[in-house]
């Protein structure tokens, strides 16, 4: 069987599967489950045309990390075949251990358990079917690899993983804000004593790149409405678990029952595999087939979670630079109380409060590093001429109050 096969990816074109081992692990169904699990979770109900999976986003960003490769043995970068395999089965993998619609589950159905954590346990399991295969990979992955460049390709603040997920959710959700010269970065990368640098030439397109970033969060990640939608979907995941944990019997396929009858923590879910089993059966299909039925349940509050997360009768969130004061949240509660005639308990299920932040680029934490001519490095902030980066390095904090619309404006 020929295994060299080429994908149609809508963003870069033929993206090529350069291996047999590559085109094993893309076939396998801990990669194959990522076709049924939403990139930007909720964002869809903003952005109709935000459809796309976190298996196209892995698709290309192998194909970046491809085109680093090669960029950089036109250096005179020495990478190996096994390396070079490495590093590609890594990146394949980084987003192995997220659960429906991203992030929700690890608020609520399998609290304390990071998608990270997940990811390592996978990777486990992957290596030991592959015969050891993944060593490697997983040591790069890890950051324990000797040459630091190539997990920095797979992770660090200037990875492929943010290369690709910046440029397809800009394409998919059409904010052109997001564009970046991913391709012009890539030429412009380059390694030294070990760590992946960029050449002064490509400091703008770098610029771009964190700006870029910057703008999504605020424009497509951070959008109220995207994030009120996410928290009614964890809210509402919340309160099955509840009524379930109180003996009530709710509709769930046998993978999400599995998290609905039992109590999962951090510890036992590495310690008992049957956890992690059921977590590989799970994707957006069991999330939203429960949605659907609970519409119909005699609970209210989780039958108006999810009759209004269905029909897009979102609820409003309020954003703002100062937080919001305990008379303001008093009276948001006593007027979401009365409305709709609920326990004080059941207000927390309507009723949100979030710290949003934004910070694009922490200058204190693995830095971009600018080489120049004469081989000096420099963090890009100081080799930048712009104020920009002084400004894109301070983390922005907003405050968020969300709320049903029918108590009116806040």
């Amino acid at each position: 069987m020929n295994k060299k096969k080429i994908i149609n990816d809508p963003v870069y074109g033929f993206v090529s599967i350069p291996s047999g081992f590559i085109f094993d692990l893309i076939q396998h169904p801990y990669l194959q489950r990522l076709r049924n699990i939403k990139q930007v979770s909720m964002t869809h109900l903003v952005y109709p045309g935000a459809l796309h999976t976190r298996f196209q986003h892995v698709i290309g960003a192998m194909h970046l990390m491809q085109l680093a490769i090669d960029t950089l043995r036109t250096k005179d970068v020495f990478i190996s075949k096994e390396e070079e395999e490495a590093a590609l089965a890594a990146i394949l993998l980084h987003d192995i251990g997220h659960g429906p619609f991203s992030h929700s589950l690890e608020h609520t159905i399998i609290e304390g358990v990071s998608h990270e954590t997940i990811s390592h346990l996978l990777m486990d399991q992957l290596n030991a079917a592959f015969g050891g295969q993944l060593d490697l990979a997983i040591t790069i992955f890890n950051n324990q690899y000797p040459r630091k460049f190539l997990h920095q390709l797979v992770s660090s603040q200037l990875d492929t993983d943010r290369m690709d997920y910046l440029n397809r959710d800009s394409f998919f959700t059409g904010v052109s804000e997001g564009v970046i010269s991913f391709d012009r970065i890539i030429k412009m990368l380059h390694v030294q004593d070990g760590e992946l640098v960029v050449e002064l030439k490509g400091i703008y397109s770098v610029e771009k790149f964190l700006i870029a970033r910057r703008l999504m969060y605020w424009q497509v990640y951070l959008h109220k409405t995207v994030i009120t939608a996410e928290q009614m979907l964890i809210k509402a995941l919340a309160r099955a678990k509840e009524l379930s944990n109180a003996g009530m019997v709710l509709f769930a396929t046998p993978a999400l029952h599995h998290f609905m009858v039992n109590k999962i923590t951090a510890e036992n879910f590495k310690q008992q595999a049957v956890h992690l089993h059921w977590f590989t059966k799970l994707d957006d299909n069991d999330i939203l087939s429960a949605l659907k039925v609970w519409v119909d349940h005699e609970d209210f509050v989780l039958s108006t979670l999810c009759r209004k997360l269905l029909d897009r009768e979102l609820f409003r969130t309020a954003m703002r630079s100062n937080d919001f004061d305990a008379d303001e949240m008093r009276n948001i509660r006593s007027r979401v109380k009365d409305y709709f005639g609920i326990t004080a308990h059941e207000v927390d299920y309507f009723v949100y409060h979030q710290v949003i932040r934004n910070n694009a680029y922490d200058a204190e934490q693995d830095p971009i590093r600018v080489v120049n001519n004469k081989g000096e490095l420099m963090d890009i902030a100081e080799a930048s001429d712009l104020s920009n980066l002084e400004a894109l390095a301070k983390s922005v904090e907003k405050y968020a109050v969300t709320y049903p619309k029918e108590i009116g404006i806040i």
